[in-house]
């Protein structure tokens, strides 16, 4: 680490964290090699004790919003991750040298920072609504569903209680719904009419989406992700109607 770099990596803040391939190189553009940085990130998350609040993998990079470490520090458990990774990996050298930290220190700026997170893979027009991507997150905070990474959110800490979501809180049909939640009859589902679901409300929530700019050229990573996004589900991604959009935090 150059003398001119410090870290505050011991204040009890959560971290922002960016951390990119080699000279930005495409190496993460497969599905094959996204699902390994996340079994990893979940194998260190275990090992070293932090909370996960939110991370994307993109292509070329990688963003995590996390707590300190219990068990040695952050930059010792970010290593291990990087390496992990780079060891199952043919590209030598697979990650660039350091990484971007930035404590963050209220709770607005960890909304702007989860914002960012999620709006990750439309702002490079990867795809057209954060929920299709899949090595995200936003999966989670949106519907509840669990994936390799354990979120550290309300969803988990319900789970966690043995809670169960109200009723007002399910998804329509056409949503892939986690398998904790509870069915509803068909009766009830004709009583309350699934036009009138209700929202998770987040703080600061927007309903705005950003589709990608017209007119921009497509990368030949971006072109691959999107060819493996199509090819890695059998299903095509939960829709959302304009209506149900309203208040919920498009982090």
């Amino acid at each position: 680490m150059p003398s001119s770099l410090k870290r505050y990596q011991q204040s009890g803040d959560f971290h922002f964290l960016t951390f990119s391939c080699y000279h930005r190189s495409p190496y993460l553009a497969s599905c094959e090699s996204r699902d390994r940085l996340e079994q990893a990130l979940e194998q260190i998350r275990k090992r070293y004790v932090f909370h996960v609040f939110g991370y994307v993998v993109m292509p070329e990079h990688v963003h995590l919003l996390v707590s300190e470490p219990k068990r040695a520090t952050l930059a010792r458990a970010m290593h291990a991750l990087k390496t992990s990774v780079s060891k199952q990996s043919k590209e030598n050298p697979f990650w660039q040298v350091r990484y971007y930290d930035f404590n963050v220190f209220s709770s607005a700026k960890l909304t702007e920072k989860l914002r960012y997170i999620h709006r990750n893979p439309v702002t490079r027009g990867l795809v057209n609504q954060p929920e299709e991507w899949q090595w995200s997150s936003f999966r989670h905070y949106f519907t509840g569903e669990s994936g390799v990474v354990e979120i550290e959110s309300t969803w988990t800490a319900g789970k966690r209680a043995g809670l169960k979501l109200p009723e007002a809180y399910l998804a329509p049909p056409n949503f892939r719904r986690p398998t904790w939640l509870p069915t509803l009859g068909a009766k009830t589902k004709a009583r309350r009419g699934w036009g009138t679901r209700r929202t998770l409300i987040f703080p600061g929530a927007h309903p705005r989406h950003h589709p990608p700019a017209s007119g921009s050229s497509d990368t030949t990573a971006q072109m691959a992700s999107r060819e493996c996004h199509k090819a890695h589900s059998n299903q095509p991604p939960p829709a959302v109607h304009p209506r149900d959009t309203a208040g919920i935090s498009t982090f």
